[in-house]
């Protein structure tokens, strides 16, 4: 943890030089310029609503797209049938840009939660899919043979086979998935929504205000990585510690 503290104390150090440089608090202010309008934005409420809205589209659209990622991509690698079929449409999905995917949402179901969530969702499943796909290719055959010899119920084969030679893939999904999630949420709010952090950045995108955008920007890096420090890096380390990672 230190040194991802000296890491973070280094990346200011840049930032200070770099606005130091510029001299210019209109195109970048010093990091210490922002704690005032920060300490403003959060005691006034404004801050923590929008954090919030946008956390909670983050949510749904991980929990989506990991659900229904993760059913598509163990039938696509365990199903060679299966895999064949939907294999070009995964290919097409992977290749469609988010922005394409997000305006045709907004056009086809309107300017409301269900479109944004869907869009996002849509544009995650497919990174997902592929992920998990690979997973189920790269399991033990031996294993699922001797499941087969001993008839398993599908349960425990689920459970104690399947599961955890998948959880590292999963990990990995989940992780990827995250980082891409509240980016693309972002973009969604920016495109058509009236709250969360994407529309508070287009706002004072309008008004040329860089320190509010940074402000609203960083608040949201600084929860995911916290929940990428605190949740999903100690959930990966456990569910590859089978394996002697």
């Amino acid at each position: 943890m230190s040194i991802r503290i000296f890491s973070l104390l280094g990346l200011l150090a840049l930032w200070a030089a770099v606005a130091w440089i510029a001299a210019d608090p209109q195109v970048l202010p010093m990091p210490h310029a922002l704690v005032l309008p920060f300490w403003e934005e959060a005691t006034s409420g404004e801050l923590f609503y929008h954090l919030g809205r946008t956390l909670i589209r983050v949510i749904w659209a991980f929990a989506l797209a990991m659900s229904i990622g993760l059913a598509l991509g163990l039938v696509m690698g365990l199903l060679p049938t299966v895999d064949r079929w939907l294999d070009p449409w995964l290919v097409v999905f992977l290749n469609l840009p988010a922005l394409v995917l997000i305006v045709l949402c907004y056009l086809w179901i309107g300017l409301n939660e269900t479109a944004a969530i869907i869009a996002v969702t849509l544009n995650k499943i497919p990174n997902v899919t592929t992920i998990i796909r690979e997973g189920a290719r790269a399991m033990d055959p031996n294993l699922r043979d001797m499941a087969r010899v001993f008839r398993m119920p599908r349960g425990t084969v689920l459970r104690h086979i399947i599961l955890p030679q998948m959880a590292p893939f999963i990990a990995g999904a989940a992780r990827s998935g995250v980082a891409v999630i509240w980016k693309i949420v972002l973009v969604v709010e920016f495109l058509g929504r009236s709250n969360g952090i994407g529309f508070q950045i287009h706002l004072y995108f309008q008004l040329f205000d860089v320190l509010h955008v940074l402000i609203y920007a960083l608040s949201f890096i600084a929860v995911m990585l916290l929940v990428e420090w605190l949740v999903l890096q100690p959930w990966e380390a456990r569910v590859r510690r089978w394996r002697g990672a």
